[in-house]
């Protein structure tokens, strides 16, 4: 690779990467280039690639991305508040800072980004290509947002800043989650396990998390380190019944639902909502209905229903401080780094394909791509 054009991995089709040898774009006064040291692997990584997240263009993925910034003009300096040289984490999501939902905060809506110029899911023929994380570069247009990754702060676990935001911002922000109240997590993943420490934090008396099968024993062990005071397999345990033993009778205020691909988790959620409680609906259900829910019992519990997508840069300051405290093992979570060739492999392990965890296992809580490892 020349040192004027950087190398991706472009997902043409499910199941289809091809590696690329793209021009590095010229940088003008307002945007920047990103030299990408690494990119987290979140479960939305596995459903584009599996297709069960469909695209109708061929994309570079990876929307975890931290790295260095190379080059960039001096208004976007100013505007970004950072300097070339400087490690930051990128917001996945643009923001005009001038249209309504902009200025309201919630650029999550922005009239010009929105969902069509989120990091990692753009058409790879919108120059200058470089969207995504799977790459050696990032293409910083003006509208990107960037965040000061602290002093020091090892570039592979700085972006665990995305997950653990995710895991404020769904189970604390969005609930209103208040001291004294019960918590329960839906998912043991890194977002699940996010979640805990984010309700925690906020002054949870109690948080539960769930699971379900072999995949997810590892994980459930790991909650008591991550602020979880119960978790449960419910395959073998009631969930309800050891919530309300555990509690001396309560259920949940709060219900944060990030399972993938478990369209039954949302009923389970409903059930263990007390009267007046809060059910936030983060995981994606990939279709196929709400098995085992009764819509009336969201009328007789006055339930509040919140959707949840992505994160805000408020909740990415706080979890970058979180983990520039060491206050959680972020940094022992179980994690495995890869490089373009072995990258394919743990995605497929992490969409749980019987072939590749018989392989090489399960997949790790926390999966990596470093562009430069071998």
């Amino acid at each position: 690779m020349t040192t004027n054009r950087a190398e991706a991995l472009v997902l043409r089709s499910p199941r289809t990467f091809e590696v690329r040898s793209v021009p590095l774009p010229d940088i003008g006064d307002d945007d920047g280039l990103l030299r990408v040291e690494a990119c987290g692997l979140c479960g939305t990584d596995h459903e584009q690639y599996t297709g069960h997240v469909r695209s109708d263009c061929a994309f570079i993925p990876g929307h975890e991305v931290v790295g260095i910034i190379e080059r960039a003009g001096a208004r976007a300096l100013e505007r970004w508040g950072v300097r070339e040289g400087q490690r930051v984490a990128v917001e996945v999501f643009a923001s005009c800072r001038t249209c309504d939902a902009c200025r309201a905060g919630t650029y999550r809506r922005c009239f010009r980004n929105g969902m069509a110029t989120m990091v990692g899911f753009v058409d790879v023929a919108r120059p200058p290509a470089l969207w995504g994380g799977y790459a050696t570069h990032l293409y910083l247009p003006p509208d990107a947002m960037l965040l000061v990754v602290p002093d020091g702060m090892d570039p592979v676990l700085a972006t665990v800043f995305n997950p653990l935001g995710a895991g404020i911002r769904w189970a604390v922000t969005v609930p209103q989650t208040k001291p004294g109240d019960i918590v329960v997590v839906l998912g043991p993943g890194i977002r699940g396990l996010c979640a805990c420490v984010a309700a925690k934090r906020a002054g949870a008396a109690f948080v539960m998390i769930t699971g379900v099968g072999p995949g997810d024993e590892a994980r459930l062990v790991l909650a008591g380190s991550f602020g979880a005071d119960l978790a449960v397999d419910i395959r073998t345990v009631d969930a309800k019944r050891a919530l309300r033993e555990a509690t001396g009778g309560r259920v949940a205020d709060v219900v944060v639902d990030v399972t993938a691909k478990a369209p039954a988790a949302f009923a389970q959620a409903v059930s263990l909502a007390a009267p007046g409680g809060t059910v936030v609906v983060a995981g994606t259900r990939g279709g196929g209905g709400t098995p085992g829910f009764d819509p009336d019992h969201v009328v007789y519990k006055e339930l509040s229903i919140r959707g949840a997508l992505g994160v805000d840069v408020a909740a990415y300051r706080e979890a970058l401080a979180i983990l520039a405290s060491g206050e959680y093992p972020f940094a022992e979570l179980p994690r495995e780094v890869v490089g373009f060739e072995r990258l394919e492999p743990l995605l497929q392990r992490m969409a749980g394909e019987p072939g590749a965890v018989a392989a090489a296992g399960l997949a790790p809580v926390h999966g990596v791509l470093v562009p430069d490892a071998s």
